[in-house]
């Protein structure tokens, strides 16, 4: 089921997407957490950072897993995801960083790393609420558009549209890694509840694709479609369409 919220200002857009990850953790202390890198839920850390310094919510018995990281970046890389989880939230919290966890990426045996995050996950139980962008080809986490996706952790390619996306954050599309291990489409769809966030105008015809098109490999997002519990947030440049 659908459940898509439309907000009339990036403020209320933050604040919709914090309230709904601080309403788990106020019930849920111990809410296992899916996160999500990239300028979507920068705003989003940035709203619950003000909620834990209120005192309105707790990490401290909670527990994270990201979806995706680069693969060659070393963690202390200024774009590695490992560094922005913790710049951006971990480090301003009160979660354990034992209990945060981020797929290796700066390692000669990706392919051994990406079955170990899967064991990870298994171990860990099933993921409370799993926090998504969407890229604007379709992608959620690294799971590209293909004739088909993958349900486990695994490495992927990543296509040349999403590394001149990304490339805004490093100083040539030249130092934009070529390949990531991202979660699968499989262990996204394993959350009990999913949070899909979009802004921008750029991302609205993706997203009336994802959610009112055909359900399709070569979109990943519309799998989305198939879960029974998936909260979209979208601001007036994003939702237009919908």
């Amino acid at each position: 089921m659908l459940n898509i919220i439309k907000t009339n200002s990036e403020q209320q857009f933050n604040e919709t997407g914090a309230g709904i990850i601080a309403s788990l953790l106020q019930t849920n202390p111990k809410a296992i957490l899916g996160l999500a890198t990239g300028s979507t839920p920068v705003g989003v850390y940035e709203k619950l950072i003000e909620l834990y310094r209120a005192g309105t919510v707790s990490f401290k018995q909670a527990s994270s897993y990201n979806l995706d990281e680069y693969i060659g970046l070393p963690t202390d890389h200024p774009e590695s995801y490992r560094r922005f989880m913790d710049e951006k939230l971990f480090n301003q919290v009160d979660i354990d960083l034992n209990n945060t966890h981020v797929p290796l990426g700066n390692t000669a045996d990706p392919e051994q790393a990406a079955r170990d995050y899967a064991r990870l996950l298994d171990g860990a139980g099933q993921i409370d609420l799993q926090l998504l962008g969407v890229g604007h080809n379709g992608h959620i986490g690294f799971n590209e558009p293909g004739e088909e996706l993958q349900g486990p952790p695994h490495v992927v390619k990543l296509e040349e549209q999403t590394r001149v996306a990304n490339a805004r954050f490093f100083n040539s599309i030249d130092e934009v890694p070529t390949h990531a291990l991202t979660m699968g489409i499989g262990s996204i769809l394993k959350a009990k509840q999913i949070l899909l966030m979009a802004k921008g105008e750029d991302k609205a015809d993706i997203i009336a694709q994802a959610l009112n098109g055909p359900i399709t490999t070569q979109c990943p997002a519309s799998l989305l479609q198939t879960h029974s519990n998936v909260v979209v947030v979208v601001d007036p440049g994003a939702g237009r369409h919908l």
